[in-house]
Protein backbone atom coordinates (compact mmCIF):
# COMPACT_ATOMS: atom_id res chain seq x y z
CA UNK A 1 0.00 0.00 0.00
CA UNK A 2 1.87 3.07 -0.99
CA UNK A 3 1.53 6.07 1.65
CA UNK A 4 -0.81 8.81 0.49
CA UNK A 5 -3.15 11.68 1.62
CA UNK A 6 -6.79 12.38 0.07
CA UNK A 7 -5.92 16.00 0.64
CA UNK A 8 -2.77 16.93 -0.30
CA UNK A 9 -0.09 15.99 -2.61
CA UNK A 10 3.33 14.34 -1.12
CA UNK A 11 6.83 14.08 -2.15
CA UNK A 12 9.72 14.35 -0.71
CA UNK A 13 10.35 12.74 1.85
CA UNK A 14 13.30 11.11 4.54
CA UNK A 15 13.30 8.76 6.82
CA UNK A 16 15.20 7.60 10.37
CA UNK A 17 14.91 4.48 11.86
CA UNK A 18 14.39 3.66 16.03
CA UNK A 19 14.14 0.77 16.82
CA UNK A 20 11.71 -1.34 14.94
CA UNK A 21 9.72 1.89 13.74
CA UNK A 22 10.69 4.26 10.52
CA UNK A 23 9.79 7.38 10.76
CA UNK A 24 8.75 9.31 7.76
CA UNK A 25 9.24 13.17 7.47
CA UNK A 26 7.50 13.91 4.36
CA UNK A 27 6.48 17.26 2.62
CA UNK A 28 2.76 17.84 1.69
CA UNK A 29 0.55 20.45 0.10
CA UNK A 30 -3.05 20.28 0.03
CA UNK A 31 -4.88 20.02 -3.67
CA UNK A 32 -7.03 22.48 -3.45
CA UNK A 33 -4.24 24.69 -5.01
CA UNK A 34 -5.64 22.64 -7.97
CA UNK A 35 -1.72 22.95 -9.71
CA UNK A 36 0.76 20.83 -8.27
CA UNK A 37 3.55 23.67 -9.21
CA UNK A 38 2.16 25.55 -6.79
CA UNK A 39 3.02 22.72 -3.82
CA UNK A 40 6.74 24.66 -3.60
CA UNK A 41 4.80 27.21 -2.09
CA UNK A 42 2.59 25.47 0.16
CA UNK A 43 5.05 23.20 1.47
CA UNK A 44 5.59 21.62 5.12
CA UNK A 45 6.63 19.07 6.55
CA UNK A 46 4.52 16.11 7.92
CA UNK A 47 5.31 12.88 9.62
CA UNK A 48 4.25 9.35 10.09
CA UNK A 49 5.87 5.76 11.14
CA UNK A 50 5.78 2.28 9.86
CA UNK A 51 7.07 -0.93 10.97
CA UNK A 52 7.63 -2.61 7.66
CA UNK A 53 7.83 0.47 5.07
CA UNK A 54 4.43 -0.47 3.86
CA UNK A 55 1.54 -0.02 5.85
CA UNK A 56 1.73 3.89 7.71
CA UNK A 57 -0.15 5.71 10.24
CA UNK A 58 0.03 9.33 9.09
CA UNK A 59 0.85 12.34 12.53
CA UNK A 60 0.33 15.13 10.64
CA UNK A 61 2.41 18.35 10.09
CA UNK A 62 5.49 18.98 12.88
CA UNK A 63 7.27 21.91 11.03
CA UNK A 64 5.42 24.97 9.06
CA UNK A 65 6.48 28.05 7.23
CA UNK A 66 7.80 30.92 9.68
CA UNK A 67 7.53 34.55 10.08
CA UNK A 68 7.43 36.94 6.99
CA UNK A 69 10.55 37.68 7.61
CA UNK A 70 12.24 34.20 8.22
CA UNK A 71 14.42 32.15 5.85
CA UNK A 72 11.58 29.36 5.92
CA UNK A 73 8.99 32.72 5.42
CA UNK A 74 7.34 30.88 2.47
CA UNK A 75 7.68 27.14 3.08
CA UNK A 76 9.58 24.11 4.38
CA UNK A 77 11.30 21.66 2.20
CA UNK A 78 13.51 18.92 2.25
CA UNK A 79 16.20 17.64 5.18
CA UNK A 80 17.43 14.99 6.70
CA UNK A 81 17.29 13.73 10.50
CA UNK A 82 20.20 12.27 12.72
CA UNK A 83 20.62 11.13 16.04
CA UNK A 84 22.66 14.18 18.32
CA UNK A 85 25.58 12.79 20.04
CA UNK A 86 24.23 14.45 23.32
CA UNK A 87 21.00 11.46 22.78
CA UNK A 88 18.17 13.89 21.16
CA UNK A 89 17.18 14.14 17.33
CA UNK A 90 18.18 16.92 14.90
CA UNK A 91 16.51 17.57 11.62
CA UNK A 92 18.49 19.79 8.99
CA UNK A 93 15.76 21.23 6.44
CA UNK A 94 15.65 24.00 3.96
CA UNK A 95 13.88 27.03 4.51
CA UNK A 96 12.05 28.83 1.40
CA UNK A 97 12.05 32.31 1.04
CA UNK A 98 10.15 33.44 -2.17
CA UNK A 99 10.70 36.88 -3.06
CA UNK A 100 7.67 37.31 -4.93
CA UNK A 101 4.05 36.46 -5.72
CA UNK A 102 4.32 36.06 -9.23
CA UNK A 103 8.49 35.35 -9.70
CA UNK A 104 9.95 31.88 -9.23
CA UNK A 105 12.72 33.93 -7.56
CA UNK A 106 13.32 31.75 -4.35
CA UNK A 107 16.05 31.73 -1.59
CA UNK A 108 16.98 28.71 -0.54
CA UNK A 109 18.88 28.16 3.49
CA UNK A 110 19.64 25.36 5.42
CA UNK A 111 17.96 25.41 8.86
CA UNK A 112 18.09 23.42 12.21
CA UNK A 113 15.37 21.62 14.32
CA UNK A 114 15.85 19.31 17.34
CA UNK A 115 13.50 17.00 19.22
CA UNK A 116 13.47 14.49 22.09
CA UNK A 117 11.27 12.43 20.69
CA UNK A 118 11.06 12.22 16.90
CA UNK A 119 7.48 13.58 17.14
CA UNK A 120 7.51 17.48 18.40
CA UNK A 121 10.08 19.79 16.60
CA UNK A 122 11.55 22.98 17.77
CA UNK A 123 13.15 25.58 15.15
CA UNK A 124 16.24 26.59 16.15
CA UNK A 125 17.32 29.44 13.71
CA UNK A 126 20.40 31.22 15.40
CA UNK A 127 22.67 29.55 12.49
CA UNK A 128 21.40 29.21 9.39
CA UNK A 129 23.48 28.16 6.66
CA UNK A 130 23.44 30.16 2.99
CA UNK A 131 24.97 29.23 -0.03
CA UNK A 132 28.52 31.10 0.15
CA UNK A 133 29.48 33.22 -3.39
CA UNK A 134 33.59 32.14 -3.12
CA UNK A 135 32.25 28.79 -4.42
CA UNK A 136 28.55 28.54 -5.30
CA UNK A 137 25.94 30.36 -7.35
CA UNK A 138 23.63 33.18 -5.63
CA UNK A 139 21.33 35.40 -7.22
CA UNK A 140 23.12 38.42 -7.67
CA UNK A 141 24.98 36.37 -10.25
CA UNK A 142 21.41 36.26 -12.32
CA UNK A 143 22.04 33.01 -14.03
CA UNK A 144 19.48 30.73 -12.34
CA UNK A 145 15.82 31.74 -11.07
CA UNK A 146 16.60 30.41 -7.58
CA UNK A 147 19.45 30.55 -4.86
CA UNK A 148 20.23 26.74 -5.00
CA UNK A 149 21.21 25.60 -1.22
CA UNK A 150 18.76 22.85 -0.32
CA UNK A 151 17.99 19.03 0.25
CA UNK A 152 20.66 18.78 3.09
CA UNK A 153 22.19 15.19 3.93
CA UNK A 154 24.33 15.37 7.04
CA UNK A 155 26.95 12.34 7.85
CA UNK A 156 29.92 11.94 10.26
CA UNK A 157 33.05 12.21 9.21
CA UNK A 158 36.45 10.13 10.00
CA UNK A 159 37.80 12.74 12.27
CA UNK A 160 34.43 13.11 14.34
CA UNK A 161 33.04 15.97 12.94
CA UNK A 162 30.40 15.84 10.01
CA UNK A 163 29.91 16.70 6.49
CA UNK A 164 26.53 17.96 4.86
CA UNK A 165 25.91 17.37 1.16
CA UNK A 166 23.96 20.16 -0.66
CA UNK A 167 22.20 20.40 -4.03
CA UNK A 168 23.89 23.54 -5.18
CA UNK A 169 24.76 24.97 -8.21
CA UNK A 170 28.67 26.39 -9.20
CA UNK A 171 29.30 30.17 -9.66
CA UNK A 172 31.97 29.43 -12.44
CA UNK A 173 31.76 27.41 -15.48
CA UNK A 174 34.54 26.94 -18.35
CA UNK A 175 33.37 29.18 -21.36
CA UNK A 176 32.53 25.76 -23.18
CA UNK A 177 30.09 24.32 -20.35
CA UNK A 178 26.68 24.85 -21.05
CA UNK A 179 25.42 27.65 -18.88
CA UNK A 180 22.23 25.72 -17.34
CA UNK A 181 25.12 22.68 -16.43
CA UNK A 182 26.02 24.02 -12.82
CA UNK A 183 24.92 21.66 -10.60
CA UNK A 184 27.29 20.39 -8.30
CA UNK A 185 27.45 18.44 -4.77
CA UNK A 186 27.58 21.25 -2.50
CA UNK A 187 29.45 20.75 1.14
CA UNK A 188 29.50 22.12 4.33
CA UNK A 189 31.22 21.02 7.59
CA UNK A 190 30.63 21.18 11.33
CA UNK A 191 32.86 19.88 14.47
CA UNK A 192 29.71 19.96 17.00
CA UNK A 193 26.39 19.99 14.64
CA UNK A 194 25.70 23.23 15.72
CA UNK A 195 28.11 25.28 13.88
CA UNK A 196 28.40 24.83 9.95
CA UNK A 197 30.72 26.17 7.59
CA UNK A 198 30.50 26.26 3.57
CA UNK A 199 33.40 24.73 1.58
CA UNK A 200 33.89 23.73 -1.32
CA UNK A 201 31.90 21.46 -3.61
CA UNK A 202 32.52 17.82 -3.98
CA UNK A 203 32.04 17.73 -7.58
CA UNK A 204 32.77 20.22 -10.85
CA UNK A 205 30.23 21.77 -13.01
CA UNK A 206 29.74 20.27 -16.52
CA UNK A 207 28.71 17.23 -15.46
CA UNK A 208 25.37 17.59 -17.20
CA UNK A 209 23.11 18.16 -14.32
CA UNK A 210 21.19 21.56 -13.97
CA UNK A 211 20.72 20.49 -9.99
CA UNK A 212 21.33 17.06 -8.30
CA UNK A 213 18.60 17.03 -6.03
CA UNK A 214 18.01 14.98 -2.84
CA UNK A 215 21.15 13.56 -2.07
CA UNK A 216 22.22 10.89 0.24
CA UNK A 217 24.97 8.83 0.71
CA UNK A 218 24.54 5.21 1.98
CA UNK A 219 26.65 1.70 2.40
CA UNK A 220 24.50 -0.96 0.45
CA UNK A 221 26.03 -4.85 0.95
CA UNK A 222 29.72 -3.13 2.19
CA UNK A 223 29.71 -0.39 -1.09
CA UNK A 224 29.07 2.86 -0.81
CA UNK A 225 26.80 4.72 -2.87
CA UNK A 226 25.80 8.68 -3.66
CA UNK A 227 22.06 8.41 -4.80
CA UNK A 228 20.47 11.94 -6.10
CA UNK A 229 17.74 12.97 -8.35
CA UNK A 230 17.23 15.07 -11.54
CA UNK A 231 14.70 14.59 -14.03
CA UNK A 232 14.67 14.95 -17.95
CA UNK A 233 14.19 18.72 -18.16
CA UNK A 234 17.25 19.60 -15.80
CA UNK A 235 19.48 17.44 -17.61
CA UNK A 236 22.21 19.73 -19.44
CA UNK A 237 25.02 19.62 -22.00
CA UNK A 238 25.85 16.41 -23.03
CA UNK A 239 22.97 14.31 -21.18
CA UNK A 240 20.27 16.76 -22.58
CA UNK A 241 17.73 14.81 -24.06
CA UNK A 242 18.20 11.43 -21.83
CA UNK A 243 15.76 10.23 -19.41
CA UNK A 244 16.17 11.38 -16.04
CA UNK A 245 14.91 10.05 -12.78
CA UNK A 246 16.26 9.07 -9.74
CA UNK A 247 20.27 8.65 -10.37
CA UNK A 248 23.15 6.43 -8.35
CA UNK A 249 26.86 6.69 -8.22
CA UNK A 250 29.21 4.14 -7.07
CA UNK A 251 31.53 6.24 -4.56
CA UNK A 252 34.96 5.30 -4.97
CA UNK A 253 37.25 3.42 -2.48
CA UNK A 254 39.07 6.21 -1.19
CA UNK A 255 35.40 7.94 -0.25
CA UNK A 256 33.46 10.64 -0.56
CA UNK A 257 35.87 13.05 1.23
CA UNK A 258 39.10 12.20 0.19
CA UNK A 259 39.91 16.06 -1.18
CA UNK A 260 39.49 14.89 -4.74
CA UNK A 261 36.79 16.00 -6.96
CA UNK A 262 33.92 13.10 -7.65
CA UNK A 263 33.60 12.23 -11.05
CA UNK A 264 29.78 12.04 -11.75
CA UNK A 265 30.49 10.31 -15.31
CA UNK A 266 29.78 6.82 -13.64
CA UNK A 267 26.05 8.24 -12.55
CA UNK A 268 23.67 6.27 -14.21
CA UNK A 269 19.24 6.41 -13.93
CA UNK A 270 18.28 3.88 -11.33
CA UNK A 271 14.64 5.00 -12.61
CA UNK A 272 12.58 7.49 -14.98
CA UNK A 273 10.62 10.04 -14.38
CA UNK A 274 7.84 8.47 -12.93
CA UNK A 275 9.68 8.05 -9.73
CA UNK A 276 11.42 10.79 -8.23
CA UNK A 277 13.43 11.91 -4.95
CA UNK A 278 14.48 8.57 -4.54
CA UNK A 279 15.94 7.06 -0.44
CA UNK A 280 18.09 3.96 -0.01
CA UNK A 281 15.98 2.13 3.08
CA UNK A 282 16.92 -0.74 4.36
CA UNK A 283 14.42 -3.62 4.73
CA UNK A 284 13.17 -4.82 8.46
CA UNK A 285 13.33 -8.78 6.90
CA UNK A 286 16.92 -7.54 5.16
CA UNK A 287 18.14 -6.57 2.26
CA UNK A 288 17.76 -2.85 0.38
CA UNK A 289 14.91 -0.91 -1.26
CA UNK A 290 14.19 1.84 -2.76
CA UNK A 291 11.76 4.28 -1.77
CA UNK A 292 10.48 7.42 -4.11
CA UNK A 293 7.57 9.46 -4.57
CA UNK A 294 5.33 8.62 -7.55
CA UNK A 295 5.67 11.67 -9.75
CA UNK A 296 5.20 11.58 -13.59
CA UNK A 297 1.96 9.13 -14.20
CA UNK A 298 0.86 7.38 -17.59
CA UNK A 299 -1.19 10.17 -18.14
CA UNK A 300 1.57 12.47 -18.00
CA UNK A 301 -0.25 14.17 -14.63
CA UNK A 302 1.82 15.00 -11.06
CA UNK A 303 1.06 11.67 -8.87
CA UNK A 304 2.36 12.82 -5.35
CA UNK A 305 2.46 10.18 -3.32
CA UNK A 306 4.93 7.81 -2.04
CA UNK A 307 5.94 4.31 -3.60
CA UNK A 308 6.41 0.86 -2.07
CA UNK A 309 9.57 -0.52 -1.52
CA UNK A 310 11.38 -1.47 -4.88
CA UNK A 311 14.27 -3.76 -4.18
CA UNK A 312 17.92 -2.64 -5.08
CA UNK A 313 21.38 -4.40 -5.51
CA UNK A 314 24.69 -4.34 -7.09
CA UNK A 315 24.73 -5.85 -10.60
CA UNK A 316 27.44 -7.76 -12.23
CA UNK A 317 28.64 -4.52 -13.82
CA UNK A 318 28.97 -2.95 -10.49
CA UNK A 319 25.65 -1.04 -11.09
CA UNK A 320 22.81 -0.14 -8.67
CA UNK A 321 19.76 -1.13 -10.28
CA UNK A 322 15.62 -1.06 -9.00
CA UNK A 323 13.26 -3.42 -10.64
CA UNK A 324 10.00 -1.60 -10.03
CA UNK A 325 8.18 -5.54 -11.22
CA UNK A 326 9.64 -6.83 -7.92
CA UNK A 327 8.03 -4.54 -5.73
CA UNK A 328 7.91 -5.93 -1.65
CA UNK A 329 4.41 -6.82 -0.74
Amino acid sequence: MTFSLPHAWVWDFWTIREGDTVHLYYLHAPKHLGDPEKRHRNAAIGHATSTDLRTWTDLGPVLEHGLPDDADATATWTGSVLRDPSGGWRMFYTGSRFLEESSSTNVETILAATSSDLHAWTKECESPLSADPAWYETLPDATWHEQAWRDPWVVPGADGGWHMLVTARSRSVADDVDPRDRGVIGHAVSDDLLTWKAASPLSAPGEGFAHLEVLQLVEIDGRQALMFSCDSGHLAGARSGDPGGVWALPVPDEGLFSGALLSLSGAHAVTGDELYAGRVVSLPEGGWALLGFENIGSDGEFVGRLSDPVPVHWDETGRLVARRSELVR
